[in-house]
């Protein structure tokens, strides 16, 4: 198997060096590039084509929101993980529309980037677990939760083995839209990854067994 191609970007050249540091010994990742700000990471990306951008959000030069979103619409098939310091609610909401496949806190350990990255090449979804915990306080109902009957669907369809874009040709919806609905997904049951939300969801009975 090829490795995963990984592009890092960030307007700290300190925070880049110390993640191409960390990365480029991982066996099964390729450093491709780096940039240091959201214009300069579009153009990056066009000429790279990263399997997997980690996105840094408030840079100088374009912000990273904008730039997954334009990065997305040339090439949707690159997943882009947010490595942030910031958690709140709106940064996350607006990268989750954006279309990111993840978020994620520069606080999170290397083993779990790694992790992380991995996942997000197979078309899942990362959460750093307090970004999830975020979400159940900003989505989930006081008392009960509840799926919306398109939230099930996919979820079925993750319970059956489906990844993110095979899901996204049965229902005949976006991959970006699939990754939107698993991360409500994950902030109605509290949970940061597709195993846990279904077996949630089995056990609340939100799902049929």
């Amino acid at each position: 198997m090829s490795a995963i191609r990984v592009m890092i970007v960030d307007d700290h050249p300190v925070v880049r060096e110390g993640l191409l540091g960390m990365l480029e010994s991982e066996a099964g990742l390729e450093v491709a590039g780096e940039a240091g700000s959201g214009d300069e990471a579009v153009v990056r990306a066009a000429e790279l084509r990263p399997d997997v951008v980690l996105m840094d959000l408030r840079m100088r030069g374009g912000d990273g929101v904008s730039a997954t979103a334009r990065i997305l619409a040339d090439r949707p098939e690159t997943r882009i993980v947010v490595l942030t310091t910031y958690e709140n609610d709106q940064d996350i909401v607006r990268a989750v529309e954006a279309g990111a496949a993840g978020y994620l806190l520069k606080d999170t350990s290397r083993a779990d980037l790694v992790a992380a990255i991995a996942a997000a090449a197979r078309g899942e979804t990362v959460l750093s677990p307090s970004v999830a915990s975020r979400l159940v306080s900003r989505m989930r109902a006081p008392s009960t939760v509840a799926l919306s009957p398109r939230e099930a669907e996919v979820l079925s369809l993750v319970a059956e083995g489906l990844t993110n874009a095979e899901i996204g040709r049965r229902l005949f919806i976006s991959e970006t839209t699939v990754k939107t609905h698993m991360l409500r997904i994950f902030g109605k049951l509290g949970v940061s990854d597709r195993t846990a939300a279904v077996t949630t969801a089995l056990a609340q009975g939100l799902l049929p067994r």
